[in-house]
C-alpha cells in the first residue's frame, strides 16, 4: 500500500492490504452503501458523496442522453454512478460516473458479471467511462484515472469539467501508449464507441444555475 487519499473520514480495516483484500472489503455485505472508495494502483481514495449543483446537472445531461441512446438501440449495457468497475491488470477498482459495455464486449468475455443481477463488480474492460471533474477530483480524473482507464483497456474516456471558468468536454480515445483527445469541429466530437458526434453546451438560466445540454447527431 502506498498512500491513503481521502476527502472525508472513513476507517479502513487492517485487513485491506492490496487490491484483492480491497475487493473483498468493498463487496462485503456490511460495507457502507453510500461510501465511494476506489483502489487506484495501490492508493485508496475516498470521494465526497455530495455534489455541487453544476456537477449534478452536467452529469445528468450527459448520462441521460447516453442511456437513452442505448435503450433505443439496445447496444449493450450501461451503468450509472455507483457501480464498481474492477480491472485486475490495471490494479483498479473505482466507480465511474457512467460506463457503457457493448454487446460484443460482453460476448467476447472482455467484461464479466460474475453473479448476474447480484453482481457488485463489472470486471474487465468497458467500452466507455465518464468522469465529471469536481474541485476535489481534478488530479484523480485528469491524471490518475486517465492513465488507469487506458491501462484497463477502456476504448473511450469521456471527461467533462463543468466547474465555473473551467467548462470543457472531451472524448479521449486510445493511442499507442495513452489516451489522446479527439479533434473537435465547432464543438462537435466524434465517438467511435457510439458512432455519433456529441456536443455539450452550457447556459445560465434565470434561476441563476446552469443548464447543460448534450446534443447528438
Amino acid at each position: 500500500m502506498k498512500n491513503i487519499v481521502f476527502a472525508e473520514h472513513l476507517t479502513f480495516p487492517d485487513s485491506v492490504q492490496d487490491h484483492e483484500t480491497f475487493r473483498r472489503w468493498v463487496t462485503a455485505d456490511d460495507f457502507p452503501e453510500k461510501a465511494r472508495v476506489s483502489f487506484l494502483d495501490g492508493d485508496l481514495w475516498v470521494d465526497l458523496p455530495m455534489e455541487r449543483v453544476a456537477h449534478n446537472f452536467c452529469k445528468k445531461a450527459i448520462t441521460n442522453v447516453l442511456s437513452n441512446l442505448n435503450a433505443e438501440e439496445d447496444r449493450g449495457l450501461d451503468f450509472s454512478d455507483g457501480m464498481l468497475l474492477t480491472n485486475v491488470d490495471a490494479n483498479l477498482s473505482t466507480q465511474p460516473e457512467f460506463m457503457f459495455v457493448a454487446s460484443e464486449t460482453l460476448e467476447s468475455g472482455r467484461v464479466t458479471l460474475l453473479h448476474g443481477d447480484d453482481s457488485l463488480e463489472i470486471i474487465g474492460s468497458p467500452d466507455m467511462t465518464l468522469e465529471v471533474v469536481s474541485p476535489t477530483s481534478v488530479e484523480k480524473d485528469t491524471v490518475t484515472l486517465r492513465r488507469l482507464y487506458w491501462e484497463a483497456g477502456v476504448k473511450e474516456y469521456l471527461l467533462a469539467d463543468c466547474r465555473e471558468n473551467h467548462f470543457s468536454f472531451d472524448i479521449l480515445r486510445r493511442g499507442p501508449a495513452k489516451f489522446v483527445p479527439t479533434r473537435k469541429s465547432q464543438g462537435w466530437i466524434k465517438s467511435v464507441v457510439f458512432g455519433l458526434e456529441f456536443k455539450l453546451t452550457r447556459a445560465t438560466t434565470k434561476r441563476g444555475v446552469s443548464k447543460f445540454t448534450l446534443e447528438a447527431r
